[in-house]
């Protein structure tokens, strides 16, 4: 006991206390570097920036699988994009497999929308273009018919064209929703979406868990503050100048993996000695889940997104090819008594050609109000609620991975990142206070 006494007594004889207490002071703002700056890596910048080197594609290629998702290196770009942006892709197929395809499916989002209320808008906005798009295709198709069919004649054609909408346009939507899950992909749908849009994905991340972003931050000085006080123990104790920048390399790497530990670790609430312990976003789930929601139903998955993708995407034919042939009845029925003296007068193969290009000529016009932002506004709302609902029912391991598993695969980056910064603030420590380079520090 006494010879443990006297060694304290030589080693508190021989501590320099500058350098003891500056070591965890170092170690806390490095750790606050490190995190502030690992977030900074996450998002920033949204497009790469950089330069091309010549033939690096190729070294790129052969490489480590790890080295390889450095964002621009398999391009042959030497520079940087933010994790989150340089995956943005990825995060919109996870969020589909993971998440929205457990929220619901294209039939349950559509029936959200109420098709009934689409029917009606889309009577009330094509209503209008319907005498004119009458006009068009009759004297397109056979002008002289039209010309000499008496105005009451014509006036009655569009009268009875118009009485047929209502029913024909609710037809047209109940198809849809029928047909629904072979006409949208939502996963093919959100993935180009982020694809193109990836400040939308950094701001998935920046609404849903700015609390815990900052959070992060601010706990990396306090994780490096103790982590360096063992550490500064340890470097008075044995007087090795590199065993600090050593040591560091340690505490950078631990700082950043407790930061991401107190966010996301553990999904399901424990207790250790009574304290309830829980990943910082899992204790927000609810809260997370209607700002999540939010985003998803005004800028994702909206009405007038999925107007766009019924039309223009890889299955746009097949529905426009489904209201076409929703409309054609609607030809017959506006012709009505007329119908035979018509086909009579111009031949059933020209009269086929008029019903075939009305129809076709009023797909577009048709699914148009898919596309009126306001209404798709207004729409929005029925969405957010089935998300937030869902999102809420999500188990914790569920829901974390719908903020965390896009970037799972390279926290490995902002673990060397801090286990870079950990060594030179190590080396930093020691050029101040072993070597003497600043004035007011001797070696």
């Amino acid at each position: 006991m006494d010879a443990v006494v006297d060694w304290l007594s030589d080693w508190v004889a021989q501590v320099d206390w500058l350098t003891l207490l500056s070591i965890p002071v170092f170690t806390g703002v490095v750790g606050w570097l490190i995190n502030w700056s690992g977030l900074w890596m996450l998002f920033k910048p949204i497009d790469f920036h950089g330069v091309r080197v010549s033939g690096l594609r190729e070294v790129a290629g052969v490489l480590p699988r790890r080295m390889q998702e450095v964002p621009g290196l398999m391009d042959g770009g030497l520079g940087w994009q933010g994790i989150v942006p340089a995956r943005a892709a990825k995060m919109g197929s996870i969020a589909v497999d993971k998440v929205i395809a457990k929220l619901g499916t294209p039939a349950e989002f559509y029936a959200q929308l109420e098709p009934d209320q689409i029917a009606e808008h889309i009577v009330q906005v094509f209503r209008p273009d319907l005498p004119d798009l009458v006009e068009e295709v009759m004297r397109k198709e056979h002008p002289r018919l039209w010309r000499d069919l008496p105005r009451p004649v014509r006036q009655a054609v569009i009268d009875r064209v118009q009485a047929q909408l209502p029913a024909v346009v609710k037809t047209i939507t109940d198809e849809i929703g029928v047909h629904i899950d072979q006409l949208l992909d939502p996963k093919i749908m959100v993935i180009d979406h982020f694809r193109d849009n990836p400040e939308l994905v950094v701001r998935v991340f920046k609404d849903v868990g700015q609390r815990e972003l900052n959070l992060m931050v601010a706990f990396g000085f306090v994780f490096g503050f103790l982590l360096g006080i063992p550490v500064a123990i340890v470097d008075v104790t044995f007087h090795l100048w590199w065993l600090l920048p050593i040591l560091g390399v340690i505490v950078g790497w631990t700082t950043n993996l407790l930061g991401m530990w107190l966010i996301f670790d553990p999904p399901e609430e424990r207790r250790i000695l009574g304290i309830k312990v829980q990943g910082l976003f899992l204790r927000r789930q609810d809260e997370c889940a209607e700002v999540y929601a939010r985003i998803i139903a005004d800028d994702v998955i909206t009405l007038e997104r999925i107007g766009d993708f019924l039309m223009d995407g890889p299955r746009g034919d097949r529905t426009r090819h489904m209201i076409a042939t929703a409309m054609r009845p609607a030809i017959d029925k506006a012709a009505g008594p007329l119908r035979g003296a018509v086909n009579v007068a111009i031949g059933g193969k020209r009269y086929d050609s008029i019903k075939d290009t009305f129809a076709m000529e009023a797909v577009g016009r048709t699914i148009t109000p898919f596309r009126d932002a306001e209404f798709s506004r207004k729409q929005a709302e029925r969405i957010r609620v089935l998300i937030a609902r869902r999102t809420k029912e999500l188990p914790p391991r569920d829901f974390v991975e719908m903020m965390r598993s896009a970037i799972k695969e390279d926290e490995w980056m902002l673990y060397a990142h801090g286990a870079i910064m950990g060594a030179a603030g190590g080396f930093l420590h020691v050029a101040i206070f072993n070597w003497g380079l600043i004035p007011g520090f001797p070696a």
